[in-house]
Parts: structure tokens; C-alpha cells; sequence
């Protein structure tokens, strides 16, 4: 059956609304701002990194596991997917969902953790605040400006997708001052769609993932909400289904499960809260798109048993220990001794404002290194024999 158009809805972005750029240039004659936005991003270094980024494990580990590019795309996926039923701007939502992520370190938490703690005294290092720095200022391809020049609303999106920013880090209370992004209010209704997308693919493709590993088991999973009903459905529908095709079977059926749920519950609030315009929604004073209260539940004790039975896995642990110290001794040698830096950022590190401008010159360049850069890099510095 052919399923009609969904109309863009009052609350909608629409993209002959935007705000613009920081930057003006002609607009395209074939993409509106949005699609640009999505291309820059696609186009980007930082974005083809990511193939080579952890998500939970290490990119050696096996072809089949999650990366951070292979999540990016999940995400995008599934935000155009819940855009399209609620008559928001797909575009807007997809580019938000490809670039949330670029700002994470190789070697995923276990490396943000570590840059951070070197970076301490300087400020610190958050991955949003990165990738945000990223489209901003460090990708500089252009011949008119530094970073992507994203659309008003991109930006905001990107900045802004996980709710408010009451008290913003350095670097988004400077560029504020530059581009009011309204830090303190809502996101768009397309941001808040990438956000929980996030948490969708997140949740349910670790779940994939940790079986394919056997680190975590399906009895193990069978005691959780809906998880183990889904579970026992499969059984039932699909009985001695050989362990890929049940896996498969089951996270989809997840993943449609919280993708209802969100749409049930977001047209619930628009029930209520009636939103006339994008407006509207930033000034709500709380999110417009959610899950149901039964839902977060479920998503928190899946968060929970992933953290501590995947996420610390021995096996993980084991990684994770070598990941963040091959991230501390790269980020100490860079300090020490910056003539170890590639020529084009050992010039920037020579011109750099003081220690402080040093050190987040190093970590701008450790935060944009591959796994597999990172571990040949940590190689060449360190063993003898290289």
C-alpha cells in the first residue's frame, strides 16, 4: 500500500526560514541549506575518521562490529526514519545525526577519558564541544572561511541536540559571542529526534554487537524489560533460529519497538502542548520529543547492564587500559618534546598562544587520530625497533 505524504509540520524547520550562515554565500541552485549542511559534513576529514573510531571495539577486532561511522549512519537512519512520520525536515535531522559524533577520540570513551585528564589544567576536553570545534574552525578547506559554515540551525542542532546549555564550555560561550546559537533554550524538534536516535541505535546495535562477541548471552539479556519479551517472541514465532538470524530478528523488533513509542508519546505532547512554529518549540521549557515514562525506564536498566556487563567486560577492560595509556604517553611526548609533531602541526604548536595553546594543539591533533594512526603513532615513539 502506498503511504501518502506527510505535509511539514507548523514546528518544522524549513530550510527557506533558516537564519543563514556566519559566513553569507549564494545559495546552491540544486540543494537547499540543509542538504549543503549534510554534504559539508559528509565531505568532511573528521567524518571519514570515523571508519576507523571506536564504538565499543577496537577497529582490529573483527569487520563485523559497530565503528563510530557505521553508528553515525545507523543514527541518520533512524532520525530520517521518525522525521518523516512527525513532518519535520529530514535533511536538518540527518546532519545533525552524521556530525554528532565527530569530535569523539580514537579509542572511543576509554580515549576521551584520557585526553581529558591531560587536558585538565587547560580547560579539559569534551567530545561535543569538539565536534562542534570541528565544523567551526578546525576543518579548513574553504578558500573564504575556517570550519564548514553550517547553516544557523545546524549548528544549533549540533551544539545544543542533548537539551540546553546552562553553562556552556569555553569554546561554545566564545563562539556565542560571535553567533548567538540561544544556548539556553530547546533545541529544534529535529535535534531532539537525532538525540534519542542516538540512544536507539546505541543501545540496541551494542546489544548486536555484545552477542556477536559472546561477551554477553542471550539468557543473560532475557531478564530485562521488553528485551526479554522481544526475546521470547522470536523464540516463539522462529523456534531453533540459528544465533545471526535471531539476533538480527530481535534487535530490529527493538528498534521498532522504541521508535513507536517515541512517535506515540511525542504526538501525545503535541496534543497538549500544541506547538505553532520552531519557536514554540525551543521556548516549550521542556523536550517535545520524548519517550514514555515506562520507556526511559527500560532504556536506563539497558544502559545499566551494558555498562557493566559489555562496556567492562575483562576483555574490554584489557583494551581500554592500553587505549587510554597509549593516549596519556602520545599526548606527554607531544608536550614535551612538540619536534615530534608532523612539520604542519609542529609550526602551529611553534606559533601557538603560551602552554595553554600548546596543549589544546595536541589534543586537537590526538582527538582527530584513527585506532589504527594512534597505535602506529604510539609505535614509532616509543618501540626501539620502528
Amino acid at each position: 500500500m502506498r503511504r501518502t505524504m506527510i505535509e511539514p509540520a507548523l514546528f518544522a524547520c524549513l530550510p527557506e526560514r533558516s537564519r543563514g550562515r556566519l559566513y553569507p554565500e549564494p545559495e546552491s541552485p540544486t540543494r537547499t541549506p540543509f542538504q549543503r549542511d549534510r554534504d559539508r559534513i559528509i565531505h568532511a576529514d573528521a567524518f571519514r575518521r570515523l571508519q576507523y573510531k571506536t564504538q565499543v571495539f577496537v577497529y582490529h577486532e573483527g569487520d563485523h562490529y559497530r565503528t563510530r561511522l557505521t553508528h553515525s549512519l545507523e543514527v541518520a537512519q533512524i532520525t530520517r526514519s521518525v522525521c518523516r512520520q512527525l513532518g519535520l525536515n529530514e535533511d536538518l535531522a540527518e546532519a545533525v545525526a552524521l556530525a554528532h559524533d565527530l569530535g569523539h577520540t580514537p579509542f572511543g570513551h576509554a580515549g576521551e577519558d584520557a585526553l581529558s585528564a591531560a587536558m585538565a589544567p587547560f580547560g579539559g576536553f569534551d567530545h561535543n564541544e569538539q565536534a562542534f570545534r570541528l565544523v567551526t574552525e578546525i576543518e579548513s578547506h574553504y578558500a573564504s572561511f575556517d570550519g564548514l559554515n553550517l547553516s544557523w540551525e545546524c549548528l544549533e542542532g549540533l551544539a545544543k541536540h542533548n537539551g540546553p546549555i546552562l553553562d556552556p564550555r569555553p569554546y561554545f560561550a566564545a563562539y556565542t559571542e560571535r553567533q548567538d546559537l540561544e544556548l539556553a533554550s530547546y533545541p529544534s524538534a529535529e535535534a531532539q529526534v537525532a538525540a534519542l536516535a542516538d540512544d536507539i541505535a546505541y543501545n540496541n546495535h551494542d546489544i548486536a554487537d555484545g552477542l556477536r562477541s559472546g561477551f554477553i548471552t542471550r539468557e543473560e539479556l532475557a531478564g530485562l524489560p521488553l528485551v526479554g519479551a522481544i526475546f521470547a517472541e522470536v523464540e516463539r514465532l522462529h523456534p531453533g533460529l540459528e544465533a545471526s538470524r535471531f539476533r538480527h530478528e530481535a534487535v530490529r523488533r527493538l528498534i521498532n519497538a522504541m521508535v513507536e513509542d517515541l512517535l506515540n508519546e511525542t504526538r501525545q505532547r503535541l496534543e497538549s502542548l500544541r506547538p505553532q512554529s520552531v519557536e514554540d518549540v525551543r521556548g516549550l521549557g521542556q523536550p517535545l520529543v520524548a519517550f514514555s515514562a515506562e520507556m526511559q525506564s527500560t532504556n536506563r536498566l539497558i544502559k545499566r547492564f551494558l555498562f557493566q556487563r559489555l562496556y567492562r567486560h575483562f576483555r574490554v577492560n584489557r583494551m581500554m587500559v592500553k587505549a587510554r595509556r597509549i593516549v596519556s604517553e602520545l599526548f606527554e611526548q607531544y608536550q614535551q618534546a612538540p619536534i615530534c609533531l608532523p612539520d604542519e602541526w609542529r609550526r602551529r604548536a611553534e606559533a601557538a598562544d603560551g602552554e595553554a595553546g600548546t596543549a589544546r594543539l595536541i589534543a586537537d591533533y590526538i582527538a582527530g587520530m584513527t585506532d589504527r594512526y594512534a597505535m602506529a603513532e604510539h609505535a614509532k615513539l616509543f618501540d626501539l625497533y620502528r
